[in-house]
């Protein structure tokens, strides 16, 4: 496997953490607290994606942690010129819309000075993040999975009561196979 190899530079009141190689379960925790590291000290940081070929769901919580952090901070994790294959991993992972995504690094940078701080929910009210109708809608479902409906349970009450199943011929009633 080949490792990611990390470098940062500051300019303008930003951070660019480049990334370089494969991002993967290996690389994770160290970019991590990388990028931990750099939002303690400047929370507006551009993650430049562009040298970045691979990279996996430990990468991607990496990310996702860091811009957390950074957000927590007043600031911003911008992503900035990533490959064909990171950008389907965003992707088929939704978190394309999570992230602000920009073509090159100087794009991100003109950007970066425009983003207000945004603040993050702490994790001990993460129901109370959720979407109300995600909410409500999940509750309706368990609730139809644990009683059936009303109508169909009045249904089932006026039906007559079910007989016992009548014996069927030639099993075990006296009448012999040849």
């Amino acid at each position: 496997m080949a490792e990611v190899d990390l470098s940062t530079r500051e300019g303008d009141g930003q951070v660019v953490v480049a990334l370089r190689g494969q991002l993967d379960m290996a690389g994770a925790a160290s970019v991590a607290a990388a990028i931990a590291a750099v939002a303690a000290g400047e929370p507006q940081i551009i993650v430049d994606l562009a040298a970045l070929e691979f990279i996996d769901s430990s990468g991607v919580a990496a990310l996702v942690r860091g811009r957390n952090l950074a957000r927590r901070a007043g600031g911003e994790l911008l992503l900035a010129a990533p490959q064909q294959q990171v950008l389907r991993v965003l992707t088929l992972t939704r978190l394309i819309e999570a992230f602000p995504l920009h073509a090159t690094v100087d794009e991100a940078a003109r950007h970066s000075r425009r983003v207000e701080a945004v603040p993050v929910p702490s994790r001990r009210h993460r129901l109370a993040s959720w979407p109300r109708g995600a909410i409500r809608s999940a509750a309706r479902a368990l609730t139809r999975e644990r009683r059936p409906p009303r109508k169909q349970a009045e249904a089932a009450e006026a039906l007559p009561p079910r007989a016992a199943p009548s014996p069927r011929p030639g099993r075990g009633q006296g009448i012999s196979e040849c």
